[in-house]
């Protein structure tokens, strides 16, 4: 699930490891040309760096991490990101000019679609959108159960987790959408490796063109969460007790199991996963190792991605500088799932700085001057004008304060 694929194919080195996103990107596929210029930069839009193939998918995950984190987002992103969806309920990864329908020259696409829906389910009040972009997804469901990133596409364990992700945020159970007989969970267990060999317990993107399964660490962090049935966030989990190990995989819990005992031994062994663009010396992939950290919490392994939080609370602020706000919202997912602040992350505040890179939140109720936010919040619209409600309590307290000066001037004059 990486658009830190996408943007590395395009040539950006410092941006390995950026944000988990489209599934098409994640391996060897190739993405159309890039614009000779770069489009302008919505008001609304979270980060400033070139939205074409990641715009809704980043904007997803800021909503979501701020979300989670108890910010209230801007009005003005939060219309940004349901202006985007087409009429059929689907999304593009960017529409640069969503006045204009959707037509045959929209890419749209499962895994922007499916993050729009985590994050609109995840802030309430958008029923329709999610339930039309619901839809969509079941409407392109493939006959294994699975989805590809784009309608038609074979299944990938990315695509498919990230929809599973969708279907359970908007109270639909990702068991019973079945395909051809086939669920979505039955078609993550056909990417699952065995618990022998290289790669053992792994998840793989998709068969290779020779129908082998080959081990992925992006494939399997995300795997490892639509076989539990959660999001991009995580789901809660008490402490499993015990190191993850690998088993049968005759069950989707048994897979998301294996996936964390595979996940679990770099982490513990680097304090991170490893990635490398063509041609370059590896190094270390913070995307994946913050993805790879949920993955282990949400299994009840949270012990054992201690040490891997631990580099990321080292170096993460760093990449998420150069990287944008996919990154800053992986390490405040990756946080709230371990169970750390993310507002003292390392000495840095992640809300705050997550915040910084597009128009202030309404309010945050967790931020020091939560109170005057929130206050805020209930009195100023995003224009900054005073709403009704105010206006109305306003007045009711200069009644009251009235009230009690008649009250005590008529008991002066008594006799």
């Amino acid at each position: 699930m990486n658009v830190r694929r996408a943007a590395a194919v395009l040539a950006a080195a410092a941006v390995l490891g950026a944000g988990s996103a489209p599934a098409a990107l994640a391996d060897d596929a190739t993405p159309a040309a890039s614009p000779s210029a770069p489009p302008e930069i919505p008001a609304g839009l979270h980060g400033t760096a070139d939205p074409t193939y990641d715009g809704v998918w980043r904007q997803s995950l800021t909503l979501l991490a701020q979300d989670t984190a108890g910010v209230t987002p801007s009005g003005k992103a939060v219309r940004w990101l349901t202006g985007q969806q087409c009429a059929d309920g689907s999304f593009a990864a960017f529409r640069p000019d969503p006045s204009k329908a959707c037509g045959a020259g929209t890419t749209v696409d499962s895994n922007s679609t499916a993050a729009a829906v985590q994050a609109l389910a995840a802030l309430g009040g958008h029923d329709a959108a999610v339930g039309r972009a619901v839809d969509w997804l079941v409407s392109v469901q493939n006959e294994d159960g699975g989805w590809g990133y784009n309608p038609g596409t074979p299944s990938d364990a990315n695509s498919t987790s990230v929809v599973i992700g969708a279907l359970a945020a908007a109270g639909e159970e990702p068991a019973r959408t079945v395909k051809g007989g086939k669920s979505p969970l039955d078609a993550l267990l056909t990417f699952a490796l065995p618990c022998e060999g290289e790669g053992a317990g792994a998840f793989a993107y998709q068969p290779d063109k020779s129908g082998e399964l080959l081990a992925n660490a992006d494939a399997t962090a995300a795997a490892v969460l639509g076989s539990l049935g959660a999001g991009l966030g995580g789901k809660d989990a008490g402490a499993a007790g015990s190191p993850a190990k690998c088993g049968e995989a005759g069950t989707p819990e048994q897979a998301a199991e294996n996936g964390a005992a595979h996940l679990a031994g770099p982490l513990e062994k680097d304090g991170h996963l490893t990635s490398a663009l063509p041609g370059a010396d590896p190094q270390p992939d913070l995307g994946n190792t913050a993805d790879a950290v949920i993955a282990l919490a949400s299994t009840g392994h949270a012990d054992q991605a201690q040490k891997a939080f631990g580099h990321l609370r080292d170096h993460g602020v760093a990449w998420a500088e150069q990287t944008g706000p996919a990154a800053y919202a992986q390490l405040v997912l990756a946080s709230e799932a371990i169970g750390s602040d993310p507002r003292d992350f390392g000495g840095q505040d992640l809300v705050k700085l997550l915040n910084a890179t597009g128009p202030a939140p309404k309010a945050d109720g967790g931020g020091e001057d939560a109170g005057d936010r929130a206050g805020a919040k209930a009195g100023a619209d995003e224009e900054g004008g005073i709403s009704p409600a105010v206006w109305w309590a306003g007045g009711a307290v200069l009644a009251l304060v009235l009230a009690v000066a008649i009250v005590l001037t008529l008991r002066k004059r008594r006799p």
